[in-house]
């Protein structure tokens, strides 16, 4: 049993890569940081796999522990100050294909942190409102709620942004 489920795991993170690096760097904004964050991840559900009691709950167990790592790589960033005689600044890398520069992503980015997670969740990862539910551990009517009322907030923003 515990040999089949790891084996499942580890099928079910090679075959949805793709989704956990595009969902981090939604959040993390740099090509390096969201490869940490999914390879974190990766690294803490292979080793905590013997925790996960139904195999059904993989896919929501797993958003779960990349939605943390995705917190605290962005709570650790928080802290650094660099120096202002620092002489390394970044270049920006832009990724093809996950760089967005749309009002809509802008006004997701500017959302408080679970509200922006949830829209995250269901729209662009096709999660349900209630394995959304797990994966944050709040109530499915709290999901809602937030969902709804970050969905209005994000139409009002839209339409005064092009005028409407």
């Amino acid at each position: 049993m515990k040999q089949t489920l790891y084996d499942m795991l580890v099928a079910y993170i090679v075959q949805e890569q793709n989704k956990f690096y595009r969902l981090a760097y939604s959040y993390v904004k740099n090509q390096e940081d969201a490869l940490d964050v999914v390879q974190n991840a990766v690294c803490r559900a292979l080793e905590n796999y013997d925790s996960l009691r139904d195999e059904k709950a993989v896919k929501t167990w797993f958003y779960k522990i990349l939605v943390n790592e995705c917190f605290a790589l962005l709570k650790a960033k928080k802290r650094m100050v660099l120096s202002e005689d620092d002489s390394y600044w970044e270049i920006p890398y832009e990724e093809e294909g996950y760089e967005i520069h749309d009002d809509l992503h802008i006004q997701i980015g500017q959302m408080e942190k679970d509200v922006q997670t949830i829209i995250k969740l269901r729209f662009f990862e096709e999660l349900t409102l209630e394995e959304i539910s797990r994966v944050l551990e709040i109530n499915l009517n709290t999901v809602k709620a937030k969902l709804y009322r970050g969905l209005k907030t994000l139409r009002v923003a839209i339409g005064k942004e092009r005028g409407a």
